[in-house]
């Protein structure tokens, strides 16, 4: 088969994976994983060492580089002591934890060398927000144990990955005359350069010795020579290098890391489908069968021992409920950094003579299956007889940061709605957070938010900002994941003599904010004449119809009832659905 067809399928088939894991809500890995296993041993219909050769080792490498290197850009240390404590001791001492008791069980159930059992508990002790965000979403847990788990995934994944390639780097130099020396070197190398490439990338950057249009690209490619230099100056010594890079630029005082972020993700979005499938292509589906009780086991050990002990340990004196603890303790996927990074040091110990090397990737392949398959789909029933699950996704996603957005997001927070307010003009976003709000600053639709924006307990979105652009794309991006009949937006004065044909031509049709009249400028002029909320009840005696006739000037907002739900008025509202209910309406 012609191999330029065979990597254009790979692409496509990666492509279709992470396009069906978006479309279920699920996390890709399984999918990846599963499209791999089939078309490479189960079927033959691609053999990676067949097909690439001597060129399969670099490609991973170069790969893994890259990943490593995205992964340690979103690592900035003043987050770890932003988030609580409970997630500072779960991704320090809860990861020792479960690198220690899944090591000595590796070790006790396969007799592995124990530098292998360590290297193995390393892999496993990291989750990652790609397996942790689609779960949460699903399941909607309480907004706390949502929070841990959530930063947990994203700032552990690059911990774990810098003490992957120590332990790694470790192993490597200890089967040489000083052992010590070697390591010692390889670190030493990887700081040099990673440091002064970081100072020079920097630089280059702030300084704008690099055109706009230039310097994602030219990262890209600086990631990958100083990858390949700092190897040709010291052996092995290129992973750790690329991970120090990426750590050094992610606290660099003002260097534009959500640039580098969005294009980095982009290729990564890229690579990772197509690696993965050439890595679980290349997974010895006979060697994973033969872990046998064994490797059940160990995955018991892994979600019922391990992780548990983490949880409880990381949380002494939180003030968490055991039923919280115990729904931290049964979400704890793995993900694809792990098996990536598995499978490339198990190629590169090959010729170490360890004892267990082969067994390394099967294992930690067993352990993602595991704990996504089994975590995965029983979540929602753990949650529900915990009572820790939330009933619905009440809250709001605003899209705009403009003083109709900050009335709508303040309005909702005092009604007790989870709000999140989303916009990249810094000037705006800052008074919406100087105001106490949660937001987001960045760009809604960009690949970033698709991991950075937290949307557990986001049920809505208003689409409120000046740019039409935008909230027209954010309507687009975020309809499957509300559905459209949670689509909100506000109607510009231009805008008034849009038909329903003219929103079919575009493909998608959206819910007018408040009514076919109310457009955002006409909610501008009543705030700028101290229009303000006022709140009133509905009932049977004085309904809806006779407080707009009592109060033609005001424009109502929502209705809620007495469980906090939430019913935006829109062209839609059915106005006998607001007795018994409190009616809430911007008014002089």
């Amino acid at each position: 088969m012609d191999i330029a067809f065979q990597f254009s399928a790979l692409l496509a088939l990666g492509m279709s994976a992470q396009w069906l894991a978006w479309y279920l809500k699920q996390p890709s890995v399984l999918f990846l994983l599963f499209t791999g296993i089939i078309i490479g041993p189960i079927l033959g219909w691609f053999q990676p060492d067949a097909v690439m050769g001597n060129l399969l080792f670099p490609c991973i490498s170069l790969g893994v580089a890259i990943i490593l290197f995205e992964g340690a850009l979103t690592l900035q240390f003043h987050e770890i002591r932003q988030h609580g404590r409970v997630v500072q001791n779960l991704v320090t001492l809860g990861a020792l934890i479960t690198i220690a008791v899944l090591s000595l069980a590796a070790y006790w159930l396969f007799k592995l060398d124990l530098r292998v059992a360590i290297l193995f508990g390393s892999l496993v002790c990291v989750t990652g927000p790609t397996v942790i965000a689609p779960m949460l979403r699903s399941v909607r847990p309480r907004t706390q144990i949502a929070n841990i788990l959530r930063w947990e995934g994203i700032i552990i994944d690059p911990i774990g990955a810098i003490a992957v390639v120590l332990v790694y780097e470790y192993i490597v130099s200890n089967g040489h005359e000083n052992s010590l020396l070697l390591f010692s070197k390889i670190v030493l190398v990887a700081i040099i350069c990673g440091g002064l490439g970081a100072v020079f990338l920097a630089n280059a950057i702030k300084r704008y010795w690099l055109p706009e249009y230039m310097r994602n690209v030219v990262t890209f490619a600086f990631v990958l020579t100083l990858f390949s230099l700092s190897n040709y100056l010291e052996s092995q010594s290129g992973l750790l290098t690329v991970t120090i890079l990426g750590l050094a630029l992610a606290n660099w005082p003002q260097f534009p890391r959500q640039s580098i972020l969005a294009f980095n993700e982009s290729l990564t979005l890229l690579f990772i489908p197509t690696l993965f499938i050439i890595l679980a292509a290349r997974m010895d589906v006979a060697a994973l069968l033969g872990l046998s009780w064994r490797g059940f086991a160990l995955l018991f050990i892994a979600m019922f021992v391990a992780r548990p002990l983490a949880v409880w340990f990381s949380s002494i004196g939180s003030g968490l409920s055991v039923q919280e603890k115990l729904m931290i303790s049964w979400i704890g996927p793995r993900g694809i950094v792990a098996a990536s990074i598995a499978s490339l040091f198990a190629l590169r110990l090959q010729n170490q003579h360890l004892a267990g090397t082969e067994l390394l990737a099967p294992m930690v392949f067993l352990i993602i299956i595991g704990t996504v398959l089994i975590q995965g789909l029983g979540a929602k029933t753990i949650a529900s007889i915990l009572r820790v699950r939330e009933p619905s996704n009440n809250g709001v996603l605003i899209v705009g940061s403009n003083e109709v957005a900050l009335m709508l997001a303040t309005t909702l927070k005092q009604l007790n709605i989870d709000v999140l307010v989303a916009d990249y003009h810094y000037v705006q976003i800052a008074r919406a957070r100087m105001q106490g709000l949660r937001t987001y600053f960045g760009n809604p639709v960009s690949e970033n938010a698709q991991t950075q924006l937290d949307l557990i307990g986001i049920g809505h979105l208003f689409a409120v900002s000046r740019d039409k652009e935008l909230n027209t794309l954010c309507e687009l991006q975020f309809r499957h994941e509300f559905g459209e009949q949670n689509i909100y937006r506000i109607r510009f004065a231009e805008e008034q003599d849009l038909t329903s044909r003219t929103q079919k031509q575009h493909q998608y049709v959206f819910r007018q904010l408040f009514g076919k009249d109310v457009t955002f400028s006409k909610l501008e002029n009543m705030l700028n004449k101290q229009a303000r909320i006022k709140i009133t009840n509905i009932t049977a005696a004085y309904d809806y119809q006779q407080y707009c006739h009592d109060h033609p000037q005001a424009i109502p907002l929502f209705i809620q009832d007495k469980n906090n739900s939430l019913y935006i008025i829109s062209t839609e509202f059915q106005p006998d659905t607001a007795i018994g209910k409190r009616l809430i309406a911007l008014d002089y």
